[in-house]
C-alpha cells in the first residue's frame, strides 16, 4: 500500500510541473531510461515527499515504463486497432497484481475471457469494468471497454490436484447458478403480492425503519424486491468470507436499483448500504487501489446516508429515536475513505477520517461484560450489542430498549395474525357463494381487503352480488329460527327480497318444499365461476403451485436474516484489524519523513 502511497504522490507533482517521464532528458532515443536526469529529478522530489531517494527513484522508474507502455499501445491502436487493457488480478493477499493484454473490442467478453484464460493459466473468470460484470454474450466495445480500460479480473486459484480442479469447476458452476437461481428466486417472491395463504405462499413486503409496510407501486415493488434479494445473498456470502462470490451478487443488486424510481431510493438507506459492500468487497479482493469506481461509491453512499438520515442525523433520530446502531455504517464509510485517500497520496486527509474512525471505534466497541450482562437475561448476541449501540452503552437503558422492540414486533406480529384471520374468514365467504378458493383470495388482495369490492372485482360480478346478498339474508334469516332449507327455498323465491321471505316463512309456518319456489335467477347467475385458462394465466405464474419455484423461493429466503437491522450487527472485528493497518500505513509515512 505504501508504493501505491508514494506514486500516487509522484504523479500529482509530476502533473503540476508539466513533467513528461516519456519523453528526453528522462527517456533516451532508445526508449532507455535518462539516468542522471532521473537521479536529479527523485532527489528534488525526495525533498517534497520526504521518502528515500531509492525509493522514489525505483518508482519514477515504473511510472516511466508504464508511461512508455501506454505511448507504444496508442500507436498499436491507431495502426491496427488492438487495444490494451490494464488486468487487475488479485491473486496476492499483499498487493494488487497488474498486467497488460492485447485484444480487438469487436470481439466478445467470452472470448476474451478464453484468451485471458490461455494467457494467463486461468480456469474460470469473471471480468469488472467500472462496477460492472461484463455479459461473455456480448462485445466489449459494446460494453464500454475502451483502449487502456482498467478491468478486474475475478478468477478462482490454482486448483493442485485433479479432486481440487473438479472442486473449482464446480465452485464456478455454483457461483453462477447462485446467481441465476437468487435472481429467480426473488423474481418470484417480487410477483407475489399476497394474494394467497402466507403460510404456504410466503410473499416479501418492504417495511420502512420501524418495520411498517410500505405502499409501492408493483413495478417498483418488484424492481425493489429483487434488488434487495441480491443485496442480502451478497451479504450472506460476505458473512462467509467468500467475497468473489459476494461481488458478484452484490453488482447484481447494484443493477437492479438502477431500475427503481430514485425518489425511493433517497429516502432508505439500503443503496447507500450497498456501496458500502460493493468496496468492502474490493478491499478484501485487494483491488481498492485499482479502481476509480470505488471512489465514486463511497461518495454515493455518503450522499445517500446524508439524504435518508439527514444532516447530523436528525431524520434518523427522529423516526427511531437513536442514532447509535448506524454509527458503524459510517465507522466502515469514514474507514474505506482513509484508505483510499491514502493510496491516491492524501495523506492529511487519509490522517483525518481515520481520526474520526478511532473517535466511532472508541464509543462503539462494547463491554464484554455489560453484553454478558444482557445476555445473562434471555437477549441474544445480537439483540444485546444492537441495543448497547442504541443506548449509548447504558445496560438498563439497552434492556428496557430491547423489551420496547420486542413488545412493538409482537403487536405488528398480532396485527398481521389478525389481518391474516379476517382474510382466511373472508375467502371462506366467498368460497361459500360460488368462488374457487384462487379467484377469491385474488379478488380480495385487489380490494384491500373489502370483502363486498371484492366480490365486485370478481369476473362474475353478477352472479357474485347475487349469491353474497343470498348469502347474508339467509343468515340473517336463519338467526331467527328459520330452518336453512326453508331460508333458501324463500328468498330464491322472492329472489331476495329479505321483507317478503320473511312474510313468506311466517305465512307458510316456516316450511317451503323446493317445489312451491318460483323459477330459479336466470342461467348466466347459476353457472359455475370462471376458471379459465385466462384467469389462470393472469395468476398461475406466482401463486406458488410449481415445487422447483417452492425450492428456489425457500432456498433464497434462508439467506434473509430474521433481525430488521442484522446490516448493522458488525462486530468490528475486521474494522479494527483495518484500523491498526491504517495506522500502521501513517505511522510509517511519518516516520519516513522524521
Amino acid at each position: 500500500m505504501t508504493e501505491e502511497n508514494l506514486q500516487s504522490k509522484l504523479k500529482n507533482a509530476l502533473r503540476n510541473d508539466k513533467i513528461q517521464l516519456w519523453t528526453p532528458p528522462y527517456t533516451t532515443e532508445n526508449n532507455e531510461a535518462g539516468q542522471k536526469s532521473l537521479q536529479e529529478l527523485a532527489t528534488r522530489y525526495t525533498a517534497l515527499l520526504g521518502f528515500p531517494a531509492d525509493r522514489v527513484l525505483d518508482a519514477l522508474e515504473v511510472l516511466r515504463v508504464h508511461a512508455l507502455r501506454r505511448g507504444r499501445g496508442n500507436d498499436v491502436f491507431r495502426e491496427s486497432g488492438v487495444a490494451a487493457l490494464e488486468l487487475i488480478l488479485p491473486s496476492d493477499p499483499r498487493k494488487v497484481n497488474k498486467t497488460y493484454f492485447n485484444t480487438k473490442l469487436d470481439v466478445t467478453a467470452q472470448d476474451a475471457m478464453k484468451m485471458i484464460c490461455e494467457k494467463f493459466g486461468l480456469q474460470h473468470i469473471k471480468l469488472i469494468l467500472s462496477g460492472k460484470i461484463l455479459n461473455p454474450e456480448k462485445r466489449l466495445d459494446e460494453q464500454g471497454v475502451k483502449h487502456n480500460s482498467r478491468v478486474m479480473v475475478l478468477k478462482k486459484s490454482e486448483p493442485e490436484t485433479q479432486q481440487r480442479m473438479l472442486e473449482e469447476e464446480q465452485k464456478k458452476k455454483s457461483q453462477d447458478e447462485s446467481v441465476r437461481r437468487t435472481q429467480k428466486g426473488f423474481q418470484i417472491l417480487s410477483e407475489r403480492d399476497g394474494s394467497q395463504d402466507p403460510e404456504t405462499t410466503p410473499f416479501l413486503e418492504i417495511a420502512d425503519q420501524k418495520g411498517n409496510p410500505l405502499e409501492i407501486p408493483p413495478a417498483e415493488k418488484k424492481a425493489l424486491i429483487v434488488a434487495m434479494g441480491f443485496h442480502e445473498k451478497g451479504r450472506a456470502l460476505m458473512k462467509r468470507k467468500d467475497y468473489e462470490s459476494a461481488l458478484c451478487h452484490l453488482l447484481e443488486a447494484d443493477d437492479s436499483f438502477s431500475k427503481c424510481d430514485s425518489t425511493l431510493l433517497d429516502v432508505v438507506d439500503n443503496y447507500g448500504v450497498l456501496q458500502l459492500d460493493i468496496v468492502w468487497c474490493y478491499r478484501k479482493l485487494v483491488s481498492l487501489t485499482s479502481l476509480n469506481d470505488a471512489r465514486h461509491r463511497l461518495k454515493k453512499a455518503e450522499d445517500y446516508f446524508l439524504k435518508s438520515y439527514g444532516e447530523e442525523n436528525k431524520r434518523l433520530l427522529q423516526i427511531k429515536g437513536n442514532t447509535g446502531r448506524e454509527e458503524v455504517l459510517f465507522l466502515r464509510l469514514y474507514l474505506l475513505q482513509s484508505l483510499q485517500a491514502y493510496l491516491e497520496g492524501h495523506d492529511i486527509y487519509a490522517a483525518q477520517q481515520l481520526q474520526k474512525v478511532e473517535s466511532l471505534y472508541q464509543q462503539l466497541n462494547l463491554d464484554p461484560d455489560k453484553m454478558m450482562e444482557l445476555m445473562s437475561l434471555g437477549y441474544t448476541e445480537q439483540e444485546a450489542r444492537l441495543g448497547l449501540r442504541a443506548c449509548k452503552g447504558d445496560t438498563n437503558a439497552a434492556a428496557l430498549h430491547i423489551s420496547q422492540r420486542r413488545e412493538e414486533k409482537e403487536k405488528m406480529k398480532q396485527t398481521e395474525r389478525e389481518k391474516r384471520m379476517r382474510r382466511v374468514e373472508a375467502i371462506t365467504v366467498l368460497q361459500q357463494i360460488g368462488y374457487s378458493r384462487k379467484d377469491a383470495a385474488v379478488a380480495l388482495h385487489k380490494a384491500k381487503g373489502d370483502l363486498d369490492r371484492a366480490n365486485m372485482l370478481s369476473d362474475s360480478c353478477v352472479r357474485g352480488l347475487f349469491l353474497l346478498l343470498f348469502y347474508r339474508f339467509s343468515l340473517q334469516l336463519v338467526s331467527l329460527g328459520f330452518s336453512r332449507e326453508a331460508v333458501e327455498n324463500a328468498l330464491r323465491r322472492t329472489r331476495g327480497d329479505v321483507q317478503r321471505a320473511s312474510e313468506l316463512l311466517l305465512d307458510s309456518g316456516s316450511s317451503l318444499s323446493p317445489e312451491e319456489l318460483s323459477p330459479s335467477p336466470p342461467s348466466s347467475l347459476s353457472e359455475e365461476p370462471s376458471t379459465s385458462s385466462e384467469s389462470a394465466g393472469e395468476f398461475g405464474s406466482f401463486l406458488g403451485d410449481d415445487a422447483m419455484d417452492n425450492d428456489l423461493v425457500n432456498e433464497v429466503l434462508d439467506d434473509i436474516p430474521s433481525h430488521e437491522e442484522d446490516y448493522l450487527d458488525l462486530t468490528l472485528e475486521e474494522e479494527c484489524e483495518f484500523i491498526v493497518q491504517m495506522r500502521s500505513y501513517l505511522e510509517k509515512r511519518n516516520a519516513l519523513q522524521s
